[in-house]
């Protein structure tokens, strides 16, 4: 799949993407990072066909897309399983094979739901692996998941890389969003930062010497409104919130003292990693 020049605005906000050029190949995985509010949920949402680019095109689409949104799912009243059956049956599935792939995957991941509640009633994180679980196991040839490890454990995240690599392995294209630093330890993973409405390498390139610095990336659970934990923190370089959690980025020699700060203040570290920054 091939994106060209895609551009998106929004009336009131301007433009969210401004010529945005990408191909997503098979086998290939491609994660996009960046901040908060800098378009990655819109440049999925174009690439998956659930929303038009105001200008560009998007060639080369496969017919069956896994899709997980950001936000999952904004209502649903059908339980788990029945839901799980339909968007089986919409992207041509055998209701026994997607059942039974799905009750794999949950299982993987360690889903401990109800599944025959409605969706709308799941935890986060449970909504979160049945989210996984429909993009998962709908045969597609593209996959296009907004951050995939929001609200998993170290288990059930580790149990999604491994079900990514199979993915990759028999050939799905794959474009991901990701804050937690581990789409790029995908197998041949291309990592791309979308910033000012572009995209541009996320890491420097292999044998190069010089950067302009390295920064810690820390992801957070705190206690009230992230706002106010801000405020006991030493000074961010960037911050961002989904799904209720804190993820701030800091020069890597202030790293200490901000987890030091952020356990004064209450919170609870999620995951800690390194990025290097042209």
């Amino acid at each position: 799949m091939r994106l060209a020049g895609v551009r998106k605005r929004y009336r009131g906000h301007g433009e969210v993407l401004a010529g945005v050029d990408l191909d997503v190949a098979a086998g290939r995985p491609v994660a996009v990072v960046g901040g908060n509010g800098a378009g990655k949920s819109t440049l999925l949402r174009i690439a998956a066909g659930c929303t038009a680019p105001t200008a560009g095109t998007v060639s080369g689409r496969p017919r069956v897309v896994g899709f997980l949104p950001g936000r999952f799912p904004a209502s649903s009243r059908m339980p788990v399983r029945a839901y799980l059956h339909h968007l089986a049956a919409l992207h041509g599935v055998p209701r026994a094979d997607a059942g039974r792939d799905a009750d794999e995957l949950l299982d993987a991941l360690g889903f401990t739901g109800d599944a025959s509640a409605p969706v709308a009633l799941l935890s986060t994180g449970n909504a979160q692996k049945v989210g996984l679980a429909q993009a998962l196991t709908c045969r597609a040839d593209l996959l296009v998941l907004d951050e995939p490890w929001s609200g998993l454990d170290a288990t059930a995240a580790a149990a999604l890389d491994l079900r990514l690599e199979a993915e990759c392995a028999r050939g799905a294209a794959m474009l991901l969003a990701d804050h937690s630093g581990r789409a790029g330890a995908l197998p041949g993973a291309t990592v791309l930062r979308l910033a000012d409405g572009v995209l541009t390498p996320a890491a420097m390139d292999a044998g190069t010497d010089a950067a302009d610095g390295v920064q810690t990336v820390v992801e957070l659970r705190c206690p009230g409104d992230p706002t106010d934990v801000l405020r006991a923190l030493p000074p961010v370089a960037e911050c961002w919130t989904v799904r209720g959690q804190l993820t701030v980025r800091v020069p890597a020699e202030r790293g200490d003292a901000l987890l030091a700060a952020a356990l004064a203040a209450g919170c609870s570290v999620l995951a800690v990693w390194r990025e290097e920054v042209r």
